[in-house]
């Protein structure tokens, strides 16, 4: 409770007064708030499982003779090219045996991996230069674009000699910007494209992605600013 006494008369007698303000907490207000550890999320395991332990598949794709299972719903939730394939009006709506043949199974085996659980598997293989190409080639086939920059990500810091030619017409074919310029830039560096011209690779950018030509012209010799 407020408490109030006097404390002086002024001059022209008004009596001034001081308060003292006393405020008392109820006990155990403090104490009552809990905090609860919620653990991280591991939904990502629990799917990472379901692909394992191969329980309610209802599709198989052969790829290359080599099989993969795998359920359809989760297959149509993360892409909507397989959504169109297996719930649309599509061939494969009726199919529980899909065909692939332009693919490596090592390629389908990590696609399948990322859709399940949003990440690249931890095999060596998956992250060599060729391989993870051929996994952007496959991410931009069935529109999973998360899988795509991954990829792309990657292959920006695996750019050399042997590599930059076949690296830049991929992303020239598939429209990987970051990574395009990352190989212009890296033909930009002194002596670098002299080296280049020398491989087949170069040879086969050339026929595949002539209009590339253009942009390796603009790094080598820029229009003069008039």
């Amino acid at each position: 409770m407020p408490t109030c006494r006097p404390s002086c008369v002024s001059a022209v007698g008004l009596q001034m007064q001081r308060c003292v303000l006393t405020v008392f907490k109820e006990p155990g207000i403090e104490d009552s708030t809990v905090i609860v550890p919620v653990p991280q999320s591991d939904l990502h395991t629990h799917f990472a499982n379901m692909l394992k332990d191969g329980e309610g598949m209802d599709v198989t794709f052969s790829v290359r003779d080599q099989l993969f299972d795998a359920h359809r719903c989760m297959l149509a939730a993360r892409s909507s090219v397989f959504k169109a394939e297996l719930f649309g009006e599509m061939k494969e709506t009726t199919m529980k045996h899909v065909k692939i043949d332009d693919m490596e199974p090592s390629i389908f085996e990590a696609l399948l991996h990322f859709i399940y659980t949003d990440t690249l598997p931890s095999n060596c293989e998956v992250d060599q230069n060729v391989a993870l190409q051929h996994l952007l080639v496959a991410a931009d086939r069935y529109g999973l674009d998360r899988l795509k920059a991954i990829c792309e990500g990657k292959l920006c810091e695996r750019i050399d000699v042997q590599t930059v030619a076949t690296t830049l017409a991929l992303a020239e074919q598939h429209g990987t910007l970051q990574l395009k310029n990352a190989c212009l830039r890296y033909l930009s560096s002194q002596g670098v494209l002299q080296a280049v011209k020398e491989t087949d690779e170069f040879k086969h950018l050339i026929t595949s992605c002539p209009s590339i030509m253009v942009d390796i012209l603009d790094i080598v010799a820029p229009p003069s600013v008039v």
